[in-house]
């Protein structure tokens, strides 16, 4: 009979997560992950069964946390869809400050995993391409909304202005992770802003 888990899981996950956040995927060894969970190597590979496993048990906890963030924010219909965009651009660079202290920002778990993976492993890209498709449907509702109200002016289609404001958002993320301080990311943010506003 197994004997039942004597540790909090979602804690275990939290803790891998910001691990493999910091490390990357390659760049955490098991006693990294030993470390950061305070598990030992038999209990993280009995109740994970591998490294990868729990990799991608961490990496759908981040999705689905910054996700459901983000859709929070472009839905909400108490201010213009422009604004909500804005608002969206300033809580991802309030993000990229939250753990920088003096160091670089550690970025974004969902890049950093598609920068370091490639597209070399199928199962972690379908992840990432179902995130990504969440994203894009939320992005391109607001700009669709914004168009209606007369805000959002550019003649581009919706849907190729929401990969326009995704990939913008993972510009910031990478150049946070370069040191790329407040006002340059300030600045990335208002000229996205303006590409979707003017005439």
């Amino acid at each position: 009979m197994a004997r039942p888990r004597t540790f909090d899981e979602d804690r275990v996950l939290e803790q891998a997560m910001r691990a493999f956040w910091l490390h990357g995927y390659e760049g955490t060894s098991t006693r990294d992950l030993c470390e950061a969970t305070g598990l030992d190597r038999s209990s993280v590979y009995n109740a994970f069964t591998s490294k990868h496993e729990l990799f991608r048990r961490a990496l759908i906890r981040y999705t689905e946390t910054m996700t459901a963030a983000q859709a929070a924010i472009l839905e909400d219909g108490d201010r213009p869809a422009v604004e909500r965009i804005r608002a969206l651009f300033a809580k991802i660079i309030e993000d990229e400050f939250t753990f920088r202290g003096d160091a670089p920002s550690i970025g974004c778990l969902g890049v950093n995993t598609t920068v370091e993976f490639g597209g070399r492993d199928p199962e972690i890209a379908r992840l990432l391409d179902h995130d990504a498709a969440r994203r894009l449907e939320s992005l391109r509702a607001a700009v669709e909304e914004g168009r209606r109200d007369g805000d959002v002016r550019s003649s581009r289609d919706a849907a190729s202005l929401a990969r326009y404001l995704n990939a913008v958002t993972a510009g910031i993320r990478v150049a946070a992770q370069g040191g790329a301080d407040r006002a340059t990311l300030e600045s990335i943010a208002a000229t996205a802003l303006d590409a979707l506003t003017a005439s």
